[in-house]
């Protein structure tokens, strides 16, 4: 038997009202969610270039370098890193190197290039220096380097 206006259920104004409610809660909780993803993407890479800096600043360059090559065994196997030894490392991380001995730093904020690209760019002011420092996290390994940009 087919439902006519004369045999439908009595409209309830407040079961509509809690629907509406719920639907409402709904939307903004996933909107607030894609926020915060959104405001927090490049934290990981972020936070690696901060350890990164943290270990250079303490003067730690084997923790730093191990940072730097996502290798906490790199001891194990130098030869793996034959384009970027240590002591390249070192000469440019070290107190001889281009950003001198690293005091303090703070990370400004990240983006990833508009051409594409494989990872993330991280700006750092270091030492209060106008000049900024500008790190790439490839993020498919975590690996550090130089900015191409």
């Amino acid at each position: 038997m087919s439902t006519t206006i004369f045999t439908a259920k009595e409209f309830n104004p407040e079961k509509q009202r809690r629907r509406r409610q719920r639907v409402a809660l709904v939307v903004s909780i996933l909107i607030v969610v894609g926020g915060l993803f959104y405001m927090f993407r490049f934290w990981p890479y972020e936070h690696r270039v901060d350890r990164f800096l943290t270990a250079v600043e303490n003067r730690d360059y084997q923790h730093a370098y191990a940072i730097w090559q996502n290798d906490s065994q790199w001891q194990q196997h130098p030869e793996r890193y034959k384009k970027y030894p240590f002591s390249d490392f070192y000469n440019d991380w070290g107190p001889s190197g281009e950003w001198g001995i690293i005091k303090e730093h703070k990370i400004d904020g990240a983006a990833s290039p508009k051409t594409g690209g494989t990872g993330v760019i991280v700006q750092v002011t270091v030492n209060q220096r106008v000049e900024k420092l500008r790190l790439w996290v490839e993020r498919q390994d975590k690996t550090i380097t130089w900015s191409p940009y």
